[in-house]
């Protein structure tokens, strides 16, 4: 496949220390600002920003890698859980215009009530459970 880049992109002038695994159409690496020990980032070799931009393939080899970050994360980190996600858009608080998805190991403690987990971007909304 052809890749795309933007010599402006952080995504596309990784160097290839930064890869711990990848595929035909995606990267692993480690996030640069990490939320937890072992927070990864899979990412479209090609440029674009929106997740709604992938193709087909691109789609299942990112979620191929998805599977194998969790794998590795869980042999060198052991988390307890997993927190995965996409911020789409500025207004989402994507801050890098490149596909990223962000697999945020979770471990017990780190949080004093981690219920709402994603839904917690918006605070005021999270809390759902005690509003029944």
């Amino acid at each position: 496949m052809h890749t795309i880049a933007n010599t402006h992109c952080p995504f596309c002038t990784l160097s290839s220390s930064q890869v711990i695994e990848e595929n035909e159409y995606a990267t692993l690496i480690l996030d640069g600002f990490p939320v937890s020990p072992g927070h990864s980032l899979i990412l479209p070799k090609r440029h674009f920003g929106s997740y709604f931009e992938a193709t087909a393939s691109e789609r299942a080899a990112l979620f191929a890698l998805l599977d194998q970050a969790k794998n590795w994360v869980d042999k060198t980190h052991r988390p307890d859980g997993y927190n995965i996600g996409i911020n789409d858009g500025a207004a989402a608080g994507q801050t890098v215009p490149h596909l990223h998805i962000h697999l945020i190991p979770r471990y017990d403690g780190d949080q004093g009530d981690p219920r709402g987990g994603v839904r917690c971007v918006i605070p005021a909304k999270a809390n759902y459970w005690s509003k029944r």
